[in-house]
């Protein structure tokens, strides 16, 4: 990933933070199809390793999981808070008028080889685990073993487990660090009127930077 230095993020908790707050991963390999991707929840134990694990699953149908070359370093990008930065924000439009619309977000690139997992105990302790995550702000939490238990059997016959070891991790922050902070000022004071989700987490990012 191209990283100027201005916007490089180094700082492994703060990688970390953003993996465990926007889960749902792109994931991808290179095999005997060249490259392919798959979107899927992956959940990170950041005490293991240098830089953590990452765990997941796939469908058996999926033939990711057959095709891709273990030799080869997989990839997977996590997309954190992104916003349409407009010109009409910045102090400098007024000054010189030498200003062009862009693009703020942050993201995580996690890179690792790639294990398949196909132990039935492994699988069901993982779907437990991830359900009880996703489920953990719910008033009534929904458990796996509030289903049939064949159903469940059933259902993890049709997975396959997915686990990389992190080997490195890259990370881009670019939330407007380029510019001066009357212009950093004007992108927060923008964004705050935006009632979205992305909208007042890249504020924060920008606000940061202040």
């Amino acid at each position: 990933m191209y990283i100027p230095r201005h916007f490089e993020e180094t700082r492994v908790p703060v990688l970390h933070q953003l993996m465990r707050a926007q889960p749902f991963a792109s994931l991808v390999t290179f095999g005997i199809s060249g490259l392919f991707a798959s979107h899927l929840p992956l959940i990170l134990d950041e005490q293991e390793g240098s830089l953590g694990v990452l765990r997941g699953h796939i469908s058996r149908a999926n033939v990711q999981w057959r095709e891709f070359s273990p030799d080869l370093e997989s990839l997977a990008i996590f997309s954190g808070p992104h916003h349409y930065i407009s010109p009409s924000w910045y102090a400098e439009k007024q000054a010189t008028g030498k200003v062009v619309p862009t693009w703020n977000y942050a993201v995580v690139h996690a890179y690792g080889y790639l294990k398949v997992i196909e132990d039935a105990d492994w699988l069901r302790a993982h779907v437990e685990r991830l359900t009880s995550i996703h489920e953990a702000t719910s008033p009534e939490p929904w458990k796996v073993s509030d289903a049939p238990a064949s159903y469940v059997a059933s259902l993890v016959k049709g997975i396959v487990g997915l686990e990389i070891p992190i080997e490195r991790l890259e990370g881009k922050w670019k939330v407007s660090q380029n510019h001066s902070e009357k212009d950093r000022r004007g992108v927060a004071a923008a964004l705050e009127g935006f009632d979205t989700t992305n909208g007042q987490l890249m504020r924060q990012l920008v606000m940061d930077t202040l």
